[in-house]
């Protein structure tokens, strides 16, 4: 059987490599290479005219929403925080239609850090916006223990209590519509975030991608495969 085709969002930044400084549509190699060692076909999404997510969708057989900038605060009705980046408002609006077409088209959707947080927002959440203790300094990947929720997609893919790496300053606070928590750190934190089934939709505060457990991205590959079929 072939394998199943994850679409992967990218960032869209100035880049320096070898001779070149320009816009360069950009994704650590860690998401492609996760997907590739989960069993799936990895192809990279830049942003785009939101009008074409759901053709975009329609041609594949899982999303994952990576992780990046904080949302624009303007998305789910808040004023930005001092503490909040700059906004990335080609990624939001390209990102949001993704979701969204995922959403409807039934396709299997895994969001990562920014992608979980943009996931709530798309179903009507909102974010804290400067959260501590969750980033261990600038550019240094952080790990801590998440709890799994029994009963929940997530469980069912880690049972148990299992330590992530983390890179995350901002948080889930008022969940979407008809999500649950299905992790949290020992803080409180929601660590992860799902619809019921059956749907196969889940995000993650964490950077699986920066790990070796490859569980989650292993669930969406499958989940990938069924929808396929």
């Amino acid at each position: 059987m072939p394998k199943p085709l994850i679409g992967v969002t990218t960032y869209l930044d100035q880049a320096r490599w070898r001779v070149w400084d320009m816009p360069a549509a950009l994704l650590p190699a860690q998401y492609p290479r996760l997907v590739q060692d989960s069993g799936g076909l990895a192809v990279m999404l830049p942003p785009d005219d939101p009008a074409a997510a759901a053709e975009t969708v329609a041609r594949l057989d899982g999303l994952v929403i990576a992780g990046g900038a904080d949302v624009e605060p303007v998305r789910y009705g808040a004023e930005p925080d001092a503490r909040t980046g700059p906004p990335a408002r080609e990624r939001d609006g390209w990102e949001l239609a993704l979701i969204d077409a995922a959403l409807a088209a039934g396709t299997p959707l895994l969001g990562i850090c920014r992608g979980m947080q943009l996931l709530n927002v798309a179903l009507g959440g909102t974010l804290v916006q400067h959260l501590d203790g969750h980033t261990e300094a600038v550019g240094v990947i952080g790990r801590h223990p998440v709890t799994p929720v029994p009963g929940t997609r997530y469980a069912a893919l880690a049972p148990e209590r299992t330590e992530v790496p983390t890179y995350h300053h901002q948080c889930v606070e008022i969940l979407g519509k008809n999500l649950l928590t299905s992790a949290h750190a020992d803080d409180g934190t929601v660590e992860a975030i799902e619809l019921p089934s059956p749907a196969w939709v889940l995000g993650v505060q964490w950077h699986p991608e920066m790990g070796e457990d490859q569980r989650v991205m292993r669930g969406l590959v499958e989940a990938a495969v069924t929808f396929r079929s």
